[in-house]
């Protein structure tokens, strides 16, 4: 386990080894994991410029007030969208190419605990957020990563360490149940990662799992099952949560600390290791790889999920994930032209 010393030792150091105007796009920012790291950069960073994509203006306008209180040489811009739709994908990445010529950081946080129904493009809606709108952000926006200078990463929260067996068959997931659900996306996260990081190797890519931290994550959902467990976690809830603000330090950690880079080489790999702090081993089991499937205490996944990772590998799944993800956005793109 990564200790929150390590941790806050890291983040206190950003000001002074990363270069002034760091430039970050939070996707689903207005609450919990998101909210908190958004805030946390703001906390930390010399004059950033940030970028917030959520639904809620009142919580977008909320957030960047507080980030504004904590960083008054920073900018702080609110991106009022509905990302399950790969249009409003696409304008936001269009406006954000025209504000600006460098990304360093993409963090995507955005998801949902509700099952399948069908988005107005034809997706199933937590695909559309999970799999399909993460993956069009960071084909999108990868280009402008590229160009960052003292940083350039891509960090998606979901369920890193938890990949298990992905049904081709069924990619969108309607008829997986939960369980299923949640380890094929997984297995999907981290291949497209991969399948990125090819096209990209100089930008480092970190798939996580948050653990258990408090967010509107159920917000919106529908059925008994889902106000069953809802009430349950209510109760529940408080006695495991990660605290917001250790939360908020951790995915920093993530976003900006040389352990996650694409290898001891990478002259923009973030702030630079402590003592005794190791380079993270990546899912090809090599130290620094560049592409990293991350537990809670900021660990890597181990020796099953790397061999499972292989096995798509070695199926040619990295080329043919990010193949069905792409045709299903030209296929919404194509849906949403005709309606």
């Amino acid at each position: 386990m990564v200790s929150l010393d390590i941790i806050e030792s890291s983040n206190d150091r950003i000001k002074s080894t990363l270069p002034a105007g760091l430039v970050a796009v939070f996707v689903g920012g207005t609450n919990g994991v998101g909210e908190t790291t958004v805030r946390q950069f703001a906390k930390h960073a010399s004059q950033p410029r940030v970028y917030i994509v959520g639904r809620s203006r009142e919580a977008g306008d909320r957030i960047t007030a507080e980030c504004e209180a904590l960083n008054p040489e920073g900018t702080f811009v609110f991106l009022q969208r509905e990302t399950s739709l790969m249009r409003n994908v696409d304008e936001i990445c269009k406006e954000l190419g025209s504000k600006e010529e460098v990304i360093n950081l993409l963090c995507l946080t955005v998801g949902t605990l509700q099952l399948s129904f069908k988005t107005e493009e034809g997706l199933n809606y937590p695909a559309a957020l999970t799999v399909y709108s993460r993956n069009r952000f960071i084909s999108n926006l990868l280009p402008l990563i590229r160009r960052g200078k003292g940083l350039r990463r891509v960090v998606t929260v979901f369920m890193a360490t938890f990949e298990s067996q992905i049904d081709m068959a069924d990619f969108q997931g309607w008829n997986l149940g939960r369980m299923a659900l949640a380890g094929h996306e997984a297995a999907i996260t981290t291949l497209a990662l991969e399948a990125h990081h090819k096209a990209a190797p100089e930008v480092s890519f970190v798939h996580n799992f948050p653990g258990a931290v408090e967010s509107g994550i159920a917000r919106g959902s529908i059925g008994g099952l889902m106000r069953f467990l809802k009430t349950v976690w209510a109760v529940l809830g408080p006695l495991v949560h990660i605290p917001l603000m250790e939360a908020g330090d951790r995915h920093l950690f993530l976003c900006t600390s040389a352990r996650y880079s694409s290898g001891a080489e990478d002259a923009m790999s973030g702030v630079p290791l402590a003592d005794g702090v190791a380079l993270a081993r990546g899912m090809d089991g090599q130290a620094g790889s560049g592409v990293y499937s991350i537990d809670a205490n900021g660990e890597s996944a181990g020796p099953k999920v790397e061999r499972l990772l292989a096995q798509f590998r070695s199926q040619g799944l990295v080329e043919r994930v990010l193949e069905n993800i792409e045709a299903g956005i030209n296929s919404a793109l194509a849906t949403s032209k005709d309606s």
